[in-house]
């Protein structure tokens, strides 16, 4: 089964979202065989490399809140992710552009550690407060995460992986695809949402019957099947 998740490095719902599928994966009869592919979608593509200014302020006045509403609703956030065992520090962040950030998740799909990466770009932002923007910041952490050091130089560099970076955007746009994470199962199952792990897991369900239905058997080898295939049904058993 194919597993797709739209996400941001700079949205704090889908690191939730993320813990949350894992459980569900855990959980999920035939989990060796997902396979996940994490896909690109920035929140804000016209962000500076990195945001200068109070990230609380720019909350409330991104929503036309008071500031106490504003700090009200990130730590209402930081106990939904503390609740997945995430530190989340969202008074401190130090955003900026993630652009960069999905071409080197685009990298690591190519080494095949791309889930370790976009966990350890995750972790940096929310609990380490690294501006994930700054590409010496970026280039640190995606070492640090496993990716040889001279494929990242050369992708912050170019324009490697901008292509697929695009690619994913516009494929969600196709799905209608407006915010993130978003789930894609098998590209016929979408869950839009942090969704509870048993939410996920149920559509994970969903998804394998839906590829592997079961056929009822109205004849077994040669012969047909007869009367003696006695069955229970409940607490009663027809003799």
């Amino acid at each position: 089964m194919k597993v797709e998740i739209w996400s941001d490095v700079a949205c704090p719902w889908c690191y939730v979202g993320k813990r949350r599928f894992e459980k569900a994966v855990a959980s999920f009869e035939h989990k060796t065989d997902v396979e996940l592919r994490w896909r690109s979608f920035e929140l804000d593509p016209g962000a500076p490399p990195v945001r200068e200014g109070d990230p609380v302020q720019r909350l409330a006045d991104k929503y036309g809140m008071s500031r106490a509403d504003a700090v009200a609703a990130n730590d209402r956030l930081t106990g939904f992710a503390a609740a997945e065992g995430l530190e989340y520090h969202l008074d401190k962040l130090r955003s900026g552009n993630t652009f960069d950030a999905h071409r080197l998740i685009h990298l690591a799909a190519d080494k095949s550690i791309q889930d370790d990466v976009k966990e350890r770009f995750l972790r940096a932002y929310f609990t380490e407060l690294e501006p994930i923007g700054d590409r010496e910041a970026l280039a640190r952490v995606a070492v640090d995460a496993g990716l040889p050091a001279d494929d990242v130089n050369d992708v912050l560099a170019t324009d490697r992986y901008a292509d697929d970076v695009r690619a994913d955007e516009n494929q969600a746009a196709a799905y209608g695809i407006t915010g993130v994470p978003f789930f894609v199962l098998d590209g016929k199952f979408g869950v839009s949402g942090a969704q509870s792990s048993d939410v996920l897991l149920q559509a994970l369900r969903q998804a394998w019957a839906a590829a592997n239905p079961l056929t009822m058997l109205d004849d077994v080898g040669s012969g047909a099947v007869d009367d003696q295939g006695g069955a229970c049904e409940g607490d009663s058993c027809a003799v």
